[in-house]
């Protein structure tokens, strides 16, 4: 079922009232591109069930701009969005820096034709979908994005051999309690000197979501 004009209003209403409180300017023609791939999004959830967020305006705060919140961290130029899903955060942030090229990767055949499909519609020739699982993925990368995807030692594990010697992990996460859930219980071969000196958690006021109910954690790789 497509969206109707009024439902359609709103969520664009919402878009840029969100894009304004993060302060942050699309290019030409991104608040479109952006709203093609909420309505994809809406369209092929109902059949295929990417993500839990049903509500088309729900998606805008905690898919789209939850998604761009993490924005001015990124640099590039070689980027990895591990466990994509529906293409969050790496849709939106593609959309938002058409100069860098975006690697989408899930194990998921559904997840990766969806986005197969956005990049096709929404004519996106700086995303590059991969259907593999991270642990047989090559290659190395400046940063690597993740989102709802695995704790944060799994994410570690994971993320640190495709990582360049200062490389970052860009992890989405939630409340402060749950990340210093995270934090003890990660893997005894990081020892808290070096996690203290590699890792920084930065709260994210994302629009019409709770305040403190986000936060972007960012891990640096320093050793081979």
């Amino acid at each position: 079922m497509n969206l109707g004009l009024e439902q359609l209003d709103t969520c664009r209403q919402r878009l840029s009232q969100g894009l304004h409180q993060l302060q942050i300017t699309l290019p030409e023609g991104g608040e479109g591109q952006l709203m093609a791939y909420l309505q994809l999004l809406h369209r092929w959830n109902q059949a295929y069930n990417l993500t839990a967020v049903r509500d088309p305006l729900e998606m805008v705060s905690r898919h789209l701009l939850d998604s761009l919140a993490i924005l001015p961290y990124i640099r590039g130029p070689r980027l990895l969005d591990m466990g994509t899903g529906a293409g969050l955060p790496g849709v939106p942030l593609a959309i938002a820096r058409p100069d860098l090229r975006f690697n989408l990767l899930d194990s998921n055949g559904k997840k990766i034709r969806f986005i197969r499909q956005v990049q096709l519609q929404l004519q996106l020739g700086n995303i590059h979908p991969i259907q593999q699982r991270a642990e047989a993925l090559g290659g190395q990368f400046d940063q690597i994005t993740a989102r709802a995807f695995a704790s944060l030692d799994q994410l570690m594990q994971l993320a640190s051999p495709l990582l360049v010697v200062g490389g970052e992990l860009l992890a989405l996460k939630g409340a402060r309690e749950s990340i210093g859930e995270e934090t003890r219980g990660l893997d005894s071969n990081v020892s808290s000197h070096s996690l203290n000196q590699s890792l920084n958690i930065v709260p994210l006021n994302i629009p019409f979501l709770p305040d403190q109910q986000r936060h972007l954690l960012i891990y640096r790789r320093s050793q081979p």
